[in-house]
């Protein structure tokens, strides 16, 4: 059997063979008058209507997936990115230019003229009348064009693994899909979207650890942002009541299932808003979604059958970690004690981690894995949240919820904190955790400081992983799998 090597050469002779006799094998342009669903709607129409007059011409273009030479005809089949088209090529139509079929490859892009018919098998087909070659692969396409099984193949030559499989076409649209509803609901609310800068002087508004770069001209270092957050809110400041963007987020950190240093995050600020609005529109915006991309609000993932449809869970962080592991976070509120429980109940955790670290490690082991139906888990600790405001009635607790489904986290919201005393005071305890070695810290920005100053309305905010979201409504468990080219190790 020959090998790439032997393929790529012959597939170069015969590109040779098509200049040598006058063609041009990548044309400047292709017109074609259908897509393959086009056409197969076209047909489809022809037949309804008693097949009156002739039957439709059609010029359509695609990549040859099919080639079977039955000596004097060929049939080709032809896909674009409406679907798989049969095509009809009969020497004895074609005259001299059917001997150029010879040096056409599976790969290839071909256009092909005529009218259609229906096999006597019942496949819309064009009977060409005639073709053009539009581009030459020089390289052969996965063996496999039901799929390629070979993950790191998927994921790293991920054009090969859309030539391949159809399910991670589909996937993809999906998410295009997912985007363009979540803006009509935002958009229908009354939100505005924006964009805010990716390259940023200090990279607040999240607890991560931020990707650095230099500015030449400026000669200053300068940080790929964590969040959307901080300028977010600068714009309510400024006097937007509603605003939103979608864009990405980068953090320096690792990688696993649902984490990934470059993804990309949904945040809105809403004024005159608090964390209970945001949860409903929470509700009804992924519900909604659903609804509009999938025809369903009941979604398969593994095992389990969610439901999205409204009213979610709502679970107070104590409770749950209560219910699920009977650790009551109030009776370890130093971070000796915590730390100590959950070394005894066999928890491996870093003895340099903060309280809070310790805190959300103890979430992650016992609580959402077991969260696999829609629920907001509310109310956490102020040394988790630096940036919500706090809950009346209940020292040392903010409002704030994360949305929870599957099994992992979705997104995080908050009462915004528009006082800037009490901001000033949490950022700068954050900046002493630092300077003291914490590596899961808020960095502290005077710019954002000093606009809060100039005063903030009541605001509820939101953020929610697009990646996460769509690996939820299309039941893939891995975050590569929703991404078109995730990172990867370099070769050597």
């Amino acid at each position: 059997m020959p090998g790439e090597e032997d393929l790529i050469r012959d597939r170069r002779e015969k590109l040779a063979r098509v200049r040598a006799r006058g063609i041009d094998p990548y044309p400047p342009r292709a017109r074609r008058t259908h897509s393959a669903a086009e056409a197969a709607a076209a047909f489809a129409r022809w037949e309804a209507d008693a097949a009156q007059g002739d039957a439709p011409a059609v010029t359509v273009a695609g990549r040859v997936s099919a080639h079977r030479d039955l000596g004097k005809a060929t049939f080709i089949d032809l896909r674009d990115g409406s679907g798989r088209l049969q095509c009809y090529l009969k020497q004895d139509v074609l005259g001299d230019a059917y001997a150029g079929l010879a040096d056409v490859d599976l790969g290839d892009f071909l256009l092909v003229s005529g009218p259609l018919f229906r096999t006597r098998a019942g496949e819309v087909t064009v009977e060409a009348r005639a073709y053009e070659l539009i581009a030459k692969a020089l390289r052969p396409p996965p063996e496999k064009w039901h799929g390629i099984e070979d993950v790191e193949t998927r994921y790293r030559q991920r054009y090969l693994d859309l030539q391949a499989n159809e399910e991670t076409r589909e996937v993809f649209r999906l998410r295009a899909a997912v985007i363009s509803s979540i803006r009509r609901f935002l958009d229908a609310r009354g939100f505005i979207e924006v964009e805010t800068p990716v390259l940023q002087p200090e990279a607040g508004g999240a607890a991560a650890t931020p990707f650095v770069t230099h500015h030449r001209t400026l000669d200053e270092d300068l940080y790929l942002r964590i969040s959307l957050e901080l300028h977010l809110k600068r714009l309510l400041v400024g006097g937007f009541d509603r605003v939103y963007e979608i864009g990405r987020i980068f953090r320096n950190e690792g990688i696993d299932r649902t984490h990934i240093p470059e993804f990309t995050m949904l945040e809105s600020y809403e004024a005159y808003a608090d964390y209970e609005d945001v949860a409903r529109m929470v509700e009804e915006m992924v519900s909604g979604v659903a609804r509009e991309v999938l025809g369903t609000t009941a979604v398969l993932f593994g095992e389990h059958t969610i439901e999205l449809a409204p009213p979610w869970r709502r679970l107070t962080m104590r409770d749950a970690l209560i219910e699920h592991s009977g650790i009551d976070f109030e009776e370890f509120r130093t971070r000796e004690t915590l730390y100590d429980e959950l070394r005894r109940r066999g928890v491996e955790a870093d003895p340099t981690w903060s309280w809070a670290k310790l805190l959300d490690e103890a979430l992650s082991v016992y609580v959402e894995p077991k969260l696999v139906q829609p629920t907001f888990l509310m109310d956490y600790p102020k040394e988790l949240s630096p940036l919500a405001k706090s809950k009346p009635g209940a020292p040392g607790i903010v409002e704030r919820f994360e949305p929870f489904v599957a099994g992992f986290e979705i997104g995080n919201a908050y009462t915004e904190l528009n006082d800037p005393v009490d901001q000033r005071e949490r950022l700068e305890a954050q900046a002493r955790l630092k300077a003291a070695g914490a590596e899961d810290v808020e960095m502290l920005d005077e710019d954002f400081l000093v606009a809060l100053e100039h005063g903030m309305p009541p605001t509820g905010g939101l953020g929610i992983g697009i990646d996460r979201l769509v690996m939820l409504l299309t039941g893939r468990t891995s975050i590569r799998e929703v991404i078109l080219f995730p990172p990867m190790r370099r070769r050597e």
